[in-house]
């Protein structure tokens, strides 16, 4: 008999003062945190660690990273404290095998789009946290795939958390409207996402549809869209996604959250 899967989850991590605010998005990433079942450790793959080549924080204590500018001073002054978890990596590294990861001793740490998702669902730091960046070199299938891998993770225990947003265009926010009405293009965008999220066939349309004319307005740079794709790859075959929120803010900003297994 299979071992039950721990879910796992893509998050719409948006801007880093929802750190500092009680909103709709951050109730539920503490409901989350509340309600899964409590993982043994935690794998984050952040948009905000993009790398030539793949990384994994490899330290027993990773720091935090406030990577971002022009933001209030108290949000420069949280710190997210949980330990790494060697055992972990060495775990991934068996997984991905004979793909090498490059091991982060020093450099990295915890970004904003780890952090600060953790901070509301789990805002004790103890359970361990490992993150895993994204590599530039590869294509969106390549990314998929890396994600089949992973699926052991589910199996031990392990809650695996892809932290982006699916329509991420910050030069065309409507930053003083978050309510504002969407851009055509970014509803379309998100649209074939939840439709690919619901179908029981590889989401063979994500693999492609960042050189659409929607996809080069959705994601000017890839990053925030990839780490989805890892979500993706690690839905089993009678899984269903539940999507947690829809909204896209600002015209050009999707929220959007959802939940496998």
């Amino acid at each position: 008999m299979d071992r039950k899967l721990m879910p796992a989850l893509f998050v719409g991590h948006g801007s880093p003062m929802n750190v500092l605010e009680d909103n709709k998005y951050t109730r539920l990433w503490t409901t989350l945190g509340e309600t899964l079942p409590k993982p043994k450790a935690i794998l984050v793959i952040s948009a905000h660690w993009y790398t030539q080549g793949t990384y994994i924080t490899a330290m027993t204590h990773p720091k935090t990273i406030h990577d971002f500018y022009g933001f209030p001073p108290e949000l420069y002054q949280i710190e997210y404290p949980a330990k790494g978890s060697i055992g972990l990596v060495a775990l991934i590294e068996d997984l991905i095998d004979p793909m090498k990861l490059k091991l982060d001793m020093e450099q990295w740490g915890f970004d904003h789009g780890s952090w600060g998702i953790l901070e509301k669902m789990y805002p004790n730091a103890n359970i361990p946290v490992v993150q895993l960046s994204i590599d530039a070199n590869q294509s969106p299938q390549w990314h998929y795939e890396f994600g089949k891998k992973l699926v052991e993770l589910r199996r031990e225990g392990v809650l695996v958390i892809g932290s982006g947003n699916i329509v991420h265009n910050l030069r065309m926010m409507d930053w003083q409207n978050d309510q504002a009405e969407p851009y055509s293009w970014a509803l379309s965008f998100s649209e074939t996402v939840e439709r690919c999220l619901q179908s029981d066939k590889v989401p063979e349309a994500l693999f492609t549809i960042l050189s659409t004319q929607e996809g080069q307005l959705a994601h000017p740079t890839a990053e925030h869209f990839l780490p989805a794709l890892y979500l993706l790859g690690l839905k089993q075959p009678d899984e269903k996604v539940t999507l947690l929120n829809n909204d896209i803010i600002n015209k050009s900003l999707s929220m959007m959250t959802f939940q496998i297994g």
